[in-house]
């Protein structure tokens, strides 16, 4: 059975994955901001475990991963799914929202995957980042956000080279526009109409995650894009 830990499990993409992972018979550990977040989201996905841990607060997660009783001792593969989004031009866009989009998109899974890689080189782990288009590319109204992705890609790419001595493979997805709650929000600050058909499904970018997580040992997915069809 491999052990999995996700990030963002609570809705969308993580969601999706973690269900597809339990139901095949995987172990899913999820990481929640807060205790009450940990019930509901371990309620939500029956036979998955929580650990706690704030990725808005990346300097507490040493310690907060210190408090745990559920950190497993083997970790197939650590998924970076969560992520906030707030848009606005660099001419209107405060400090703080810069600061939460860098820690909780690139400073928090930057923390989380330093504090894990002891045990994630022992079992010659996975570790995939769930990027964004715009990672690769920024466009009015989204600097802080794709800053955050472009430095999420820079943080992959430095990774992989710095950990493939251990056995430590290290993905990037690209996901386009996609079905979620957190574009249903972006659509909202763009003050445009939201209609999840014209987007990729959450459960498609999962499959993309689980092509790359199951690959055999010899193998490893470094960057993949995936766009909508429509």
């Amino acid at each position: 059975m491999s052990v999995h830990l996700i990030t963002g499990a609570g809705s969308g993409i993580g969601a999706v994955l973690a269900r597809r992972l339990l139901d095949r018979g995987d172990q899913v550990v999820v990481l929640a901001r807060d205790a009450g977040r940990a019930k509901e989201i371990t309620a939500a996905l029956p036979g998955s475990s929580a650990i706690v841990g704030d990725l808005a607060q990346p300097g507490r997660l040493s310690w907060a991963l210190s408090k745990q009783t559920a950190l497993p001792e083997r970790i197939d593969s650590l998924v970076h799914a969560a992520g906030v989004v707030d848009l606005g031009s660099v001419a209107d866009l405060p400090a703080n929202l810069w600061e939460r989009q860098l820690a909780v998109n690139l400073v928090g899974p930057a923390e989380l995957t330093r504090l894990l890689l002891p045990v994630l080189r022992v079992s010659r782990g996975r570790v995939v980042f769930v990027n964004s288009g715009a990672g690769l590319h920024a466009h009015a109204g989204w600097s802080a956000y794709a800053a955050s992705k472009h430095g999420l890609k820079a943080l992959a790419d430095s990774l992989r080279a710095e950990e493939a001595e251990h056995g430590v493979r290290v993905t990037s997805i690209y996901p386009g526009r996609t079905a979620t709650p957190m574009q249903e929000r972006v659509h909202q600050q763009e003050g445009r109409e939201y209609d999840a058909a014209r987007f990729i499904s959450a459960d498609s970018v999962a499959t993309t995650i689980l092509t790359a997580l199951d690959l055999p040992d010899d193998a490893a997915l470094t960057d993949l894009t995936i766009r909508p069809t429509g």
